[in-house]
This record gives structure tokens, C-alpha cells and sequence, in this order.
């Protein structure tokens, strides 16, 4: 027996920002509130854009250049706004692990570790996030066909599994530099990403 999760919303606001006018609701599910920020009318076109963002606070607030997570959301936030499209903002910091055991993660990382061997010692899995309020969010967007802006063949998975049919993978490539090299190997010859 599975129980059902309950999601609370928020009003849709209005988000100018330095990339466009964007709409904003909020999605809170137990302790986590997740985003989903959207262009006006968006899933009016057959096929939007889409990018599920799992929320890294380091690299999206701090700008820490050990991961690519910053230049992807900004990537994702600019052609969103030329295109139409939706980020669904994934309040699962650390792969689902917090942003207190992230940071242990990142210590051990700083030790040699990668980033999957360094959960693993932590006690986790290497990835521990979940996708219900992706559900909720393609429910209540009616969404049954996106271009998804990713790197990762596991949320193309996820998405699959939802019933939702990706027309178009669209990479979201940045440029390496010395902080996340080794970050980007794992990336893609432990996790499989297209990079």
C-alpha cells in the first residue's frame, strides 16, 4: 500500500529578471520546497523546453566553479527566455543528501575522493533524489511532450517513466576549468553524462 503525497502551492507571482519576465510557483513537499519557474503560455506550443534543476546552493547562490551547476541554470534561464520553457527548480541539494552532508561530501572530495565515492563513504547512495513533484509539476502543467535541456540519461529515464515523451534531448554544455575537471570525468564516465 503506497500512501499519497500532498503538495502545497503556492500563488503564481510574477519573476522579471536579467534574463526575461518569468512566472513563479512554489511546490512544497514535506520539508522541501521546490520551484517552477516558467515564460508565459509556454506549454501552449506541442513540445516546450524544459530543464529539471536539481537546487545546488554552492554553485547557484555562491557561484563555486566546482561544479557546472550555475552556468547551467543560467544557460537554462536564457534560452528558456528566448524559447518559452519551464526549469523546475529540484530543492534536493547534494543529490538528495542536504547541503551539511554535501559539504562533507566536498571534504572528502578535497581528500581525493569523487563525488559518487564520497557519498558512498557518507553513508548514501550515490544519487538519493526523488521525482514526485516532477510528477505533480507535469500534471499540473498538463504536460505530455518537452524538449528536455539535459546532460543526464537518468532524468531522460525519469521523465520516460512519467509518461511524458521527449521529443528532443538538448545538451547543456559548459566548458571545463581546473576546479571541476575531475567533477565532469566522473560526471561522465561514472554516470554516464553526455558532456
Amino acid at each position: 500500500m503506497t500512501s499519497e503525497i500532498f503538495f502545497e502551492k503556492s500563488a503564481i507571482a510574477n519573476l522579471p529578471s536579467k534574463y526575461g519576465h518569468f512566472k513563479i510557483r512554489a511546490y512544497k513537499e514535506g520539508c522541501q520546497e521546490h520551484l517552477a519557474i516558467f515564460t508565459e503560455h509556454f506549454n501552449s506550443v506541442e513540445s516546450p523546453l524544459v530543464r529539471i534543476h536539481s537546487q545546488c546552493l554552492t554553485g547557484d547562490t555562491f557561484g563555486s566553479i566546482k561544479c557546472d551547476c550555475n552556468n547551467q541554470l543560467h544557460k537554462a534561464l536564457e534560452l528558456i527566455a528566448k524559447e518559452g520553457g519551464l526549469i523546475i527548480y529540484h530543492a534536493q541539494e547534494g543529490r538528495n543528501i542536504g547541503l551539511l552532508n554535501k559539504l562533507n561530501a566536498y571534504a572528502l572530495q578535497d581528500q581525493g575522493r569523487n563525488t559518487i565515492e564520497a557519498n558512498i563513504e557518507l553513508g548514501f547512495a550515490p544519487d538519493q533524489r526523488t521525482y514526485d513533484v516532477v510528477r505533480e509539476i507535469f500534471n499540473d502543467f498538463k504536460l505530455t511532450k518537452i524538449r528536455l535541456l539535459t546532460n543526464n540519461p537518468a532524468k531522460v529515464l525519469v521523465v520516460e517513466g512519467l509518461d511524458v515523451e521527449i521529443t528532443e534531448r538538448i545538451p547543456v554544455i559548459i566548458d571545463p576549468n581546473p576546479y571541476n575537471e575531475g567533477y565532469l570525468k566522473t560526471k561522465k564516465e561514472c554516470m554516464g553524462h553526455i558532456i
